[in-house]
C-alpha cells in the first residue's frame, strides 16, 4: 500500500496521469508498474523517501512565458526581511533595459514563499531576460512575452475560404527527377496548380533524415526537425551542375538507372541516394574550387547561411559526417548508439578531433542543407509570386529517431527506456508505439524551451501554414515503457500554456497559420487552448459525426479549421468506399480478433449509407435510404470533396491519390515492415493529372464552393 501511495505522489509531481477516457468513452486507470517504469526512466528513485521536486526553483523559474495581459513573474523568497525590496532589470532582445524596484510587503502573495512581481507594461513581445536581486540573493531567467493569438491572414478574417493540394513530395513523378519527387517538381507543380486557383500546397514533413542510411525513410521519424531532407534537392537546379563536366559524365553513365528509378512504382531510396550523393560531392568540390576560393557572391550567401544557423547547423553536419564515417563499419551502422562510446558525447575529445580532421565532410553536409533551404525558400517565393495566398503548408513531426542527430546533440532532453505512441483508436485498435523518445517536460523548461522554439522557427521559415502533427503533444503524450504493449502506456503532461504561447509568438513573427492535428483522444484543455490561441482544427470528413452518428452538415464545421476528406494515415476515398483498406488490414493481421473485423465491416457499411444520406441532404447526390449503394465513381468522390468544400472551414486540401482514383495508402498506422509505407509513388504525373477535363471540372466546382457559389 505504501508503495502504491509513493508512486501516486511521485506521479503527481512529475506530470503522470492517473487514468483516461478512450475514444469510445470508456474509463481506464493506469497501472502502477507502468507508472513506476516511467518514473524510473525520468530519473526518480522510488526507494527514496525524501522530498524531490522536478525543478528546483531559487528566486526565479528557468523561464517565464506570458502574454502582454499577464505581465508578472512569481518570485520564490524563502526567508527575507518584510521590508526588503526586489530590485529588478528587464533586458529586451533589442538591448533596451528597464530597471525597477518594488517592496516585498506591497506584493501579492499566491503562497507563503511566493511573491507576484508585476513587470513593466512597456515590455514588448519577444525574447528577453529578467534579472532580480533580493538582499544578497540574485537570479535571472528567460522572459518570453507572446501575442495572445496565432497569425491569421486578413483575407480569412474577411471570410475568404481557400482550397489546395496535399502531397507527399517524394511521391511526385516527372521526367526530370531522379526517382524521388524533389523541390524542382514542387516548383513545377506550384506553377500548374496556381493557374487552377490553388492557394496552398501541403507537404509531408521535410525534416532531415540520415543521408548515410537512406533506408530509414519515415518522414515522421526524422534525424533532426530543424533541418531538411537533402534527397529533396533538385540537382539540375544547382548552379554548379550546369558547368560540371564530371557531374554530367556521372549522369550519362547512370542514365539507364535513373530512367528505371523514375518509372518505378516505389521510391528506391538506396539507389536514388547513391547517385544523388555521388553527384552532390562532385558539385561541392567544384563549389569550393570555384566559389569559396574566390569569395564570390554565391560563397558569401553560403557563409551567411552558415552564420545564421550557427552551432546547431555545425552540430547536425558533424553528426551526418560521423554517421557516414561509421556507416562503413558493419558493427556501427545504426546511428550514434552503435558508435564507439567516446563518440556518444558531442563535447568529447574524440568528437573534437574528428571535427578537426574531417572539417571538409562537415562543410559538405552544411552545403547540402544550404542547397535544400535555398530551393525550399524559392518554392515558397514562387508560390507567392503566382498568387497563392498561403503557398506552402508544412508539417512538423511529433518526435525524432532515437538514433539521430537531434537526440545525439541534446541527449539530456530525451528520455531513454520509453517511447511515444497512442492508445487504441479507430486507426490502430491495438494502440501504437512509434519508437520515438519523448522529451523530458521539466528538462525542456530548464532549457528555457529553446529546442522547441528553434524547431518552430526552422519549420515555419519557408511556409505560410504549418500543421503540428499530433497537436496533443503540447498538452500530453502517451509514453510506452520499454517491454510493455502500446495499450499499457501512460499519459505524461507538458506545460500546455507555455508551449501554445510560444507557438503563437513564432506564428505571428513568421506570419504562419498553425493547424493542430487534433484527431484521436483530445483532452478538453487542448481544445480550449486551440480556441483561445487561434490554432486551426484538423477536420477529416470520415470522422466528423454528431452524437447521433450522422455525418455533420457542412455548416457545422468550424471556420477556423482545415478540412480534408482523407489523410496520409487513412485510405484514399476509393479504397475507403470499396473496403479495400479493411481487407488490407486483415491481411496484415491488424485486427485483435475476427469479431472486431466484422464490427469494422458493419460499421463501414453503415458509414457509407450515412455519407450517402449526407450527400443527398445537401443536394450533391440523388439517393434515398431504400436504394442500393452506388458503386464507386469519380463523380462520387467529387461529391464528397464538394461536401467538405461547402463548409465554412477556411482551408480545404485535396489528396492527389483521390484525383487519380488510387487504392494503396501512403501509410498504414501500426505497421513498419509489414507494409511499404512512405514508398509508393503517385500513379501518374500530378501536373498532367491536373489538366484532365474531369479533374479541371472538379477543381472549378470546388473553387465555386469556396467562393460561396453554387458548384453545379
Amino acid at each position: 500500500m505504501m508503495e502504491e501511495l509513493r508512486i501516486s505522489e511521485w506521479a503527481s509531481q512529475f506530470g503522470l496521469g492517473e487514468a483516461y477516457y478512450d475514444y469510445r468513452g470508456q474509463y481506464h486507470k493506469f497501472t502502477d508498474p507502468a507508472r513506476a517504469a516511467i518514473l524510473s526512466a525520468m530519473g526518480v528513485d522510488l526507494r527514496h523517501h525524501g522530498e524531490s521536486l522536478p525543478i528546483e526553483i531559487s528566486l526565479l523559474p528557468p523561464v517565464r512565458v506570458c502574454t502582454q495581459d499577464e505581465l508578472y513573474c512569481d518570485v520564490v523568497v524563502k526567508q527575507s526581511d518584510p521590508d526588503t525590496c526586489i530590485r529588478a532589470l528587464v533586458v529586451t532582445e533589442y538591448g533596451d533595459q528597464t530597471p525597477f524596484e518594488i517592496a516585498l510587503q506591497s506584493l501579492q502573495r499566491p503562497s507563503e514563499a511566493v511573491y507576484r512581481l508585476p513587470l513593466p507594461v512597456s515590455v514588448p513581445v519577444g525574447y528577453h531576460q529578467l534579472q532580480i536581486s533580493v538582499g544578497p540573493q540574485t537570479a535571472q531567467c528567460a522572459l518570453i512575452v507572446t501575442p495572445s493569438r496565432c497569425y491569421e491572414p486578413n483575407a480569412i478574417h474577411q471570410g475568404q475560404r481557400y482550397w489546395g493540394l496535399s502531397i507527399q513530395l517524394y511521391t511526385l513523378r516527372s521526367n526530370k527527377n531522379w526517382g524521388v519527387g524533389d523541390f524542382g517538381d514542387l516548383q513545377a507543380l506550384i506553377s500548374t496548380a496556381a493557374r487552377q486557383g490553388c492557394q496552398l500546397i501541403g507537404l509531408n514533413p521535410l525534416h532531415a533524415l540520415r543521408p548515410a542510411h537512406p533506408e530509414h525513410i519515415s518522414p515522421y521519424s526524422p534525424s533532426h526537425r530543424d533541418f531538411l531532407n537533402v534527397l529533396y534537392v533538385s540537382v539540375p537546379a544547382i548552379p554548379e551542375y550546369q558547368n560540371s563536366n564530371d557531374a554530367q559524365s556521372v549522369i550519362i553513365r547512370s542514365q539507364i538507372k535513373i530512367d528505371a528509378l523514375r518509372v518505378s512504382d516505389q521510391v528506391q531510396y538506396l539507389e536514388v541516394a547513391k547517385i544523388k550523393l555521388q553527384v552532390l560531392r562532385i558539385l561541392f568540390d567544384e563549389f569550393y574550387r570555384n566559389e569559396i576560393a574566390y569569395h564570390t557572391t554565391r560563397a558569401h550567401a553560403f557563409r551567411a547561411y552558415v552564420d545564421q544557423r550557427g552551432a546547431a547547423l555545425q552540430q547536425h553536419a558533424l553528426y551526418d559526417a560521423l554517421d557516414e564515417h561509421f556507416s562503413q563499419m558493419p558493427a556501427h551502422q545504426y546511428g550514434w548508439r552503435s558508435w564507439p562510446d567516446e563518440y556518444h558525447d558531442l563535447n568529447s575529445q574524440a568528437v573534437r578531433e574528428f571535427a578537426h580532421a574531417y572539417s571538409w565532410k562537415i562543410q559538405f553536409y552544411m552545403y547540402l542543407q544550404w542547397l535544400a533551404a535555398d530551393q525550399l525558400a524559392h518554392a515558397q517565393q514562387l508560390a507567392r509570386e503566382n498568387g497563392m495566398s498561403i503557398g506552402l503548408y508544412g508539417d512538423v513531426a511529433v518526435g525524432v529517431d532515437p538514433n539521430g542527430s537531434e537526440v545525439w546533440s541534446n541527449k539530456k532532453l530525451y528520455i531513454d527506456g520509453v517511447s511515444v505512441g497512442a492508445p487504441p483508436d479507430p486507426l490502430a485498435l491495438k494502440g501504437q508505439d512509434w519508437g520515438i523518445p519523448p522529451q523530458h517536460p521539466f528538462e525542456l523548461q530548464r532549457q528555457a524551451y529553446l529546442p522547441f522554439i528553434h524547431m518552430l522557427r526552422a519549420t515555419m521559415r519557408s511556409v505560410g501554414a504549418l500543421r503540428i502533427d499530433h497537436v496533443m503533444t503540447l498538452c500530453r503524450l502517451w509514453w510506452v515503457p520499454r517491454g510493455l504493449e502500446a495499450t499499457e502506456g501512460v499519459y505524461v503532461h507538458y506545460p500546455l500554456e507555455d508551449l501554445v504561447k510560444l507557438v503563437a509568438l513564432e506564428s505571428v513573427r513568421n506570419q504562419c497559420v498553425v493547424i493542430g492535428e487534433d484527431l484521436g483522444t483530445v483532452p478538453d484543455a487542448m481544445r480550449h487552448a486551440m480556441e483561445r490561441f487561434a490554432l486551426y482544427h484538423y477536420k477529416v470528413l470520415f470522422f466528423e459525426k454528431g452524437f447521433d452518428g450522422q455525418f455533420k452538415a457542412p455548416h457545422d464545421y468550424p471556420q477556423r479549421a482545415l478540412a480534408v476528406v482523407t489523410t496520409h494515415d487513412l485510405p484514399p476515398f476509393k479504397s475507403w468506399w470499396q473496403g479495400d483498406d479493411i481487407h488490407l488490414r486483415s491481411q496484415l493481421n491488424m485486427y485483435p480478433d475476427a469479431t472486431t473485423q466484422q464490427y469494422v465491416l458493419h460499421e463501414r457499411e453503415a458509414d457509407r449509407r450515412l455519407l450517402m444520406l449526407a450527400l443527398a441532404r445537401t443536394g450533391l447526390w440523388y439517393w434515398h435510404e431504400h436504394q442500393p449503394l452506388p458503386e464507386y465513381s469519380f463523380a462520387l468522390m467529387r461529391a464528397a470533396y464538394l461536401y467538405a468544400g461547402l463548409s465554412p472551414s477556411a482551408l480545404l486540401v485535396i489528396q492527389p491519390e483521390d484525383l487519380m482514383e488510387m487504392i494503396d495508402p501512403v501509410n498504414v498506422p501500426g505497421t513498419s515492415t509489414q507494409h511499404a509505407n512512405w514508398q509508393r509513388k503517385l500513379s501518374a504525373d500530378l501536373s498532367e493529372c491536373l489538366h484532365k477535363p474531369e479533374v479541371q471540372e472538379m477543381l472549378s466546382a470546388i473553387g465555386k464552393t469556396r467562393r460561396g457559389d453554387n458548384p453545379n
